[in-house]
């Protein structure tokens, strides 16, 4: 009996030790930081007008932060619905974001991972969908403390096309 006591205790011991130690620090990031918060997104999305709010909170240990985006209560009634739930997060082996899509469209287009590179005050992403690749881009710019968010798509004929170009406007910091 107190074998096996003692036995149990090293395993609880042992497992505990491993769990954490397998668990990553907090991720910081300057970029991701400023995301956070509450923000009035408008602009065009497909060549129509689109106003929708993004809550950005950091979640899972601060593993991710994860944007909540949807159409917002005071657009206009005949703009269509959206809703989208986001995902950022960095890779530290591959030294690369990782961005994660889950929206209204359903799972067909959640399949694809985002992987993208910071440059300067953009973050560049690119997702390689079953139908062509599709690019997008957070810009931050310090002088106006707001973000661009650009969106582009390969045509059927091989050419770079808009989707979208948003500005994000801060509502309030987390």
């Amino acid at each position: 009996m107190k074998l096996l006591a003692m036995f149990t205790i090293i395993l609880t011991f042992f497992f505990g030790k491993l769990t954490t130690a397998q668990m990553p620090s907090e991720w910081h990031d300057d970029a991701a930081e400023r995301l956070a918060g509450t923000w009035k997104v408008g602009g065009q999305i497909m060549g129509r007008d689109a106003h929708h709010l993004i809550e950005a909170e950091w979640v899972l240990n601060h593993q991710f932060l994860r944007l909540h985006e949807k159409t917002a209560p005071d657009a206009p009634a005949g703009e269509r619905h959206y809703e989208a739930i986001w995902f950022l997060g960095y890779d530290q082996v591959s030294e690369r974001y990782v961005l994660h899509l889950m929206d209204v469209f359903g799972a067909r287009f959640s399949e694809t991972l985002g992987y993208g590179i910071r440059e300067g005050n953009r973050i560049r992403f690119v997702f390689e969908y079953p139908d062509g690749p599709f690019h997008t881009s957070f810009v931050w710019n310090p002088e106006t403390n707001a973000w661009e968010w650009l969106m582009e798509q390969k045509t059927e004929d091989g050419k770079w096309s808009q989707f979208a170009d948003l500005k994000l406007t801060r509502i309030a910091a987390p």
